[in-house]
C-alpha cells in the first residue's frame, strides 16, 4: 500500500473516533497518533495530519458541499465511514491542487469499498462526482 492511502485510510480512522466518540479533536488527535506511531512514519504522517487537520479546520465548508450534493440524505444520517471519506475527499478536492479530481474519487470509492457497506462506493462516488462538476473541479 502506497503512503498516501495509508495516510488517507488512517486519517478516515482518527476523524471517525473523533466523529463518533465526540473527542477535544486536538486531544482526540494526539492519543490516536500516540496510539498509530508506528504506522506513522516517513511521508505518511505529513500526509495524514494534513488530511485530518484540514477536514477539522473547514468542516463546516466541508459538511456544507457534501450536504447540497447528496440528494435525499443529510448528513446527519449517512454512515459515519461513508461521511468522513467523502469529508476527506471534498477536502483534497478544495485545497490538494496537486492530486487530480479522478484520483481522489477514486482512492475514496475504494477506501468506501473497503470500510464502508456493499453501497458506499457507488453513494460516495455519486456525491463526490457531483461536487466535482457542480463546483468546477476538473
Amino acid at each position: 500500500m502506497g503512503d498516501r492511502r495509508l495516510s488517507r485510510e488512517l486519517a478516515l480512522q482518527a476523524l471517525f473516533s473523533l466523529d463518533v466518540n465526540k473527542l477535544d479533536p486536538v486531544l482526540g488527535l494526539e492519543q490516536f497518533c500516540a496510539q498509530r506511531e508506528d504506522e506513522l512514519t516517513g511521508m505518511v504522517k505529513p500526509f495524514f495530519l494534513g488530511i485530518v487537520e484540514g477536514v477539522l479546520a473547514a468542516e463546516n465548508d466541508i459538511d456544507g458541499l457534501i450536504n447540497k450534493y447528496s440528494k435525499n440524505w443529510k448528513l446527519s444520517r449517512m454512515p459515519v465511514v461513508d461521511r468522513n471519506i467523502m469529508r476527506i475527499a471534498t477536502f483534497e478536492l478544495l485545497k490538494c491542487k496537486d492530486i487530480p479530481p479522478s484520483v481522489t474519487i477514486n482512492e475514496a470509492v475504494e477506501i468506501g469499498k473497503k470500510f464502508g457497506t456493499r453501497e458506499s462506493g457507488a453513494f460516495i462516488n455519486g456525491v463526490l462526482d457531483r461536487i466535482r462538476l457542480q463546483e468546477g473541479f476538473e
